[in-house]
């Protein structure tokens, strides 16, 4: 165990010293790790457009590399033409716009804690005598979000990225991170994601300088394992291997049935295809010093398993059926934003998972909370605590923060509250002790083993 601490990456390691420091089991984490085996039930009252996923199929490892060649966006492309749920939430977004949804999704969530007469997340923190929550401490991780193109839409994305996405980071914003991390001797971790964060021409460009500024520098690489098949990406992991980034791939199951559906078809053929080229190259071999880490996160509405079971289940599982190796498993309660906000509220789902994360709210998750210590930054340069509050347009305020009227959806302008941006601090020291802004999402990433 304390080897596996040494090897961590040093962001990471919030998530093995709460599952360690933690002797309290949360009531309902149960789940078992056959999640192969789990299945949703049909919500009570069926929606109208419901329609059934596809099941993914393994025709296992002959042919493989013919059958993951090409690239995946013209089939996630035709699914979101023929998704009613999809179809449903672009009307939405044209006619509401981002910030009157996000508004809604707030809404839901604080109708459904009234309903079960639990207070909102700050009075909840400040009944535990939980204080240094709401402060930033000095600032060691820089996470960038470089865009929300991607060649899949998954069901659960909780930043809602698909090939329809157009938003990236342009150069002017990358060198300003640049610059930041170079000013910012606290950081020690930039973690890039996005979207897709290899498809976007600066997930390079900040490689690249990053790793000229320190070459100890942990860089984490956000990766869906399926851009690795995209054309022009045919050396993208040659490229990670020689700037030694660290690689945290989403890989929801070990079967293909359930990365399908939650995925897209073809996903987990193509994320095998992706898992066995790094194993190549030394990525999750021991002794490389090439990491690659795997992250799972529920299928439906309930916690995951425990991480440390289910990572041996995995191991058991890919090594066995198709020869992968890596280092950690790191099991994510699923956050009630976004996507998956939609997905609980169309089957009537969200008061009984809000009631879920009340129920297991663990204070150790607490002490390393992702927003006392990281930056999180939008493609535009906005800065945030975190990446959930990035995505529901909750920005980092100071003084001189102001309300403002911005257009959103076809023709209306709401009420936005704007917050700072990259070029409005001169390093990362800045930010000390500054407030963090939390809501009820928030419940999420203090539920059984967290989120962050």
């Amino acid at each position: 165990q304390k080897k596996t601490m040494v090897n961590a990456g040093r962001s990471l390691r919030r998530l093995v010293i709460c599952r360690q420091r933690s002797t309290w089991t949360p009531p309902d984490m149960n789940t078992p790790v056959e999640v192969a085996e789990i299945r949703l039930q049909k919500p009570t009252k069926r929606p109208r457009y419901y329609q059934r996923t596809k099941e993914g199929t393994w025709s296992g490892l002959d042919g493989l590399e013919q059958r993951t060649s090409g690239s995946l966006i013209e089939e996630t492309l035709k699914e979101m033409e023929t998704d009613t749920e999809f179809q449903l939430t672009a009307k939405r977004l044209r006619e509401q716009g981002a910030a009157r949804m996000s508004l809604e999704e707030k809404k839901q969530r604080r109708r459904a804690l009234d309903a079960l007469g639990v207070p909102d997340f700050s009075t909840f923190i400040k009944a535990h005598n939980i204080q240094d929550v709401e402060i930033r401490r000095e600032t060691s991780i820089l996470q960038i979000n470089v865009g929300l193109y991607c060649n899949q839409a998954c069901n659960h994305c909780h930043v809602e990225s698909s090939p329809k996405r157009t938003e990236m980071m342009n150069n002017q914003v990358a060198d300003r991170c640049i610059e930041i991390l170079d000013k910012s001797p606290s950081l020690h971790t930039l973690d890039i994601t996005g979207g897709a964060p290899e498809l976007n021409p600066s997930f390079r460009h900040l490689v690249l300088g990053a790793r000229s500024l320190n070459k100890k520098l942990e860089i984490i690489d956000r990766c869906n394992l399926t851009v690795l098949s995209e054309p022009g990406q045919e050396d993208l992991a040659e490229f990670l291997a020689e700037h030694n980034v660290r690689i945290v791939a989403s890989l929801p199951c070990y079967s293909a049935k359930n990365v399908d559906m939650q995925r897209g078809k073809g996903v987990f053929e193509r994320s095998v295809a992706g898992l066995r080229k790094l194993n190549d190259l030394g990525f999750g071999v021991q002794g490389s010093g090439l990491y690659l880490d795997l992250v799972y996160n529920p299928l439906g509405a309930f916690l995951p398993p425990h991480q440390d079971a289910l990572e041996a289940k995995y191991k058991e599982e890919l090594q066995q059926h198709f020869g992968v190796t890596f280092n950690q498993l790191f099991t994510m309660t699923n956050m009630p934003i976004k996507r998956f906000a939609d997905f609980l509220f169309r089957r009537g789902e969200l008061q009984d998972y809000m009631s879920l994360l009340v129920r297991n709210f663990n204070m150790s998750t607490t002490d390393n909370i992702m927003c006392k210590d990281t930056l999180s930054v939008n493609y535009d340069g906005s800065l945030f605590d975190c990446d959930f509050n990035q995505q529901l347009q909750i920005p980092i305020k100071d003084a001189t923060s102001n309300l403002e009227m911005v257009k959103d959806g076809k023709d209306e302008k709401i009420l936005h509250q704007k917050g700072i941006s990259i070029f409005d601090i001169q390093s990362t020291s800045d930010l000390l002790n500054m407030s963090i802004t939390h809501d009820n999402h928030c419940f999420g990433c203090t539920a059984g083993m967290g989120s962050s």
